[in-house]
């Protein structure tokens, strides 16, 4: 802008004026006339200047704020969402696409029956790893846990009997030409997965992984990848009962790597040939194995789907009756194996599973090992069909005494009547960690009444708890209080920053892979230090203070505090 001094007949007159291009020209525009007097129009001018510079900064404080409104808008209803029944293979490109799961080296072809966690996939693993530990060792009294090594000297697998008849039967399809395997009992009567045509056997095989240890072949000794982790919880049994003190009933766990050289893996990640196991060998005075855990009263009146070995075998359907019915009718045999599948669905329902998807299945007596009083398989309904999510079998003495007698060591211990005993394994709850993913991935896998993806994990295995978001983030105060905010929360929650496209936008991203609270930072926070923090489950948006953020949070994962109630 500058002043022009203009004389017209003789006087003296200044305007205001300023540069515009006007058709690719630039021309002057008259803004305002400033009077006859030199000092007099520079005053003017300034008085002029300073005026529109208040209503531009007006102006664009009220188009910001105008425009963080409409994002408020936008963002702000609260929504139903549906739990949706999807296909394994969808599941399968749905974790591929957004960073759970991949092909193991996919970029050479991948690798049958091996896969690789991308950096959600490996939080949200690890998640159920640490909420099972949690669960079944930190929160009890009676249950210790051990991590046993991967490769052993062989002859514990001599001793269990994996080297002699750890078996399976090779078949193919005669209709399709699938390839798979079927037990033993099953050759005469099973028929092909796909197609429902019939198996032809190929002979027996062994699924164990051999290598051999020792750089020099001559001199390396043949071993085995474990093909369970139960085995080293029974070469350790000893040790870990004297240096742990501990006293019948007990129980010994741990998480780990197996490997099965399967003949066909198939449906994504529920059937590897590596994997990763969360097992319990519960150990008990075989004299007292019809006693009742005290804590049977608290849990049996759980309602589930029974499905016998005489119902199977009478072709009759499961019946849902409560564990406690079951007992007392004889369907399961022993207290203790009662207390420890409702205790395994317990822990699969309160992190948010469906009961209605989960049925007990008795083992028939052609499955049911020969040492075993009962066996129970904890079923789910998978997008192709029931199968085994769980299994708890009741193994008695047999391990320890395959063990006394390959080793010629004495595995006995002393129990609080000064008695020496052999513990029997009452119950023997073993889950395999990919499945009880597929399980909560599924049950989490929501839609929106707008169609958009919602996973609904419980934020205790979510893989980021928090997003931390700026409104705008061309406002730099903004971004400087989340950033803020963001590294205070990261010290203790698995958090994350987006600043990237509208508000609306960022929630849908963190809604589709599971995160349960957005925390957004407006022109609000700037003048009342709050913030507006988001339910992932339903949309529900609430003011908090900056100061609580923390506190809240960890309640709010933990579940001691309902978000209505904030």
């Amino acid at each position: 802008m500058f002043i022009v001094k203009k004389t017209i007949k003789g006087s003296v007159y200044y305007y205001l004026r300023k540069s515009v291009r006007v058709d690719g020209k630039v021309k002057a525009k008259t803004l305002a006339y400033l009077g006859k007097d030199k000092s007099e129009a520079e005053k003017k001018a300034k008085e002029y200047l300073d005026e529109s510079s208040r209503d531009s900064k007006s102006h664009k404080t009220k188009s910001i704020k105008n425009s963080m409104e409409k994002e408020k808008e936008k963002s702000s209803n609260i929504f139903k969402t549906t739990n949706i029944k999807i296909s394994i293979e969808e599941l399968t490109n749905f974790c591929k696409r957004k960073g759970f799961v991949y092909p193991s080296g996919e970029i050479y072809g991948g690798l049958a029956g091996f896969w690789d966690y991308g950096h959600l996939g490996t939080e949200f693993k690890n998640n159920i790893k640490k909420a099972w530990w949690k669960f079944h060792v930190q929160k009890r009294m009676d249950i210790v846990g051990i991590d046993g090594s991967i490769i052993t000297n062989p002859k514990v697998w001599e001793a269990s009997g994996h080297v002699r008849s750890f078996v399976d039967i090779a078949v193919v399809c005669k209709k399709c030409g699938t390839k798979s395997k079927v037990d033993k009992h099953e050759l005469d009567t099973a028929t092909c997965e796909k197609c429902d045509g019939e198996l032809e056997s190929k002979g027996e095989f062994n699924p164990m992984f051999t290598t051999l240890v020792g750089p020099i072949k001559d001199d390396s000794t043949l071993a085995y990848l474990r093909p369970e982790t139960a085995q080293l919880i029974f070469s350790n049994f000893k040790l870990v009962q004297e240096n742990a003190r501990l006293k019948l009933p007990f129980g010994i766990a741990q998480i780990g790597k197996s490997f099965r050289n399967e003949i066909a893996p198939r449906n994504f990640i529920f059937r590897c040939r590596e994997f990763e196991q969360m097992e319990i060998e519960y150990f008990i005075d075989p004299e007292k194995s019809e006693e009742v855990p005290q804590d049977l009263k608290k849990i049996q009146n759980l309602k589930v789907n029974i499905y016998s070995s005489q119902m199977q075998e009478k072709n009759l359907d499961p019946i849902k009756m409560k564990i406690s019915a079951a007992l007392k009718n004889s369907l399961i045999k022993l207290p203790w194996h009662a207390y420890w599948l409702a205790t395994e669905l317990n822990w699969f329902i309160g992190l948010g599973a469906n009961i209605n998807n989960f049925r007990l299945r008795q083992h028939t007596k052609e499955e049911k090992s020969h040492y075993a009083t009962d066996t129970w398989d904890i079923e789910y309904e998978f997008p192709f069909g029931w199968k085994e999510l769980e299994g708890i079998a009741d193994r008695g003495t047999y391990d320890l005494e395959e063990h006394e007698k390959f080793s010629k060591k004495d595995l006995k211990i002393i129990t609080g009547n000064s008695k020496k005993i052999l513990p029997m394994v009452v119950a023997e709850p073993s889950l395999g960690v990919e499945r009880a993913f597929i399980v909560f991935m599924l049950e989490a896998y929501s839609n929106s009444e707008k169609k958009n993806i919602i996973l609904k994990l419980n934020p205790l295995l979510s893989p980021i708890k928090v997003a931390i978001l700026p409104l705008v983030k061309k406002d730099k105060n903004l971004v400087k209080i989340s950033m803020k905010i963001y590294n205070s929360l990261k010290e203790n929650f698995n958090a994350t920053y987006d600043e990237t496209g509208s508000i609306g936008r960022r929630y849908a991203r963190n809604d589709e892979i599971g995160t349960p609270f957005c925390i957004t930072i407006d022109n609000d926070s700037i003048i009342n230090s709050d913030v507006t923090i988001r339910n992932r489950d339903n949309g529900e948006q609430k003011r908090i203070s900056i100061d609580s953020i923390e506190d809240i949070l960890r309640k709010l994962i933990s579940g001691n505090l309902k978000f209505k109630e904030l």
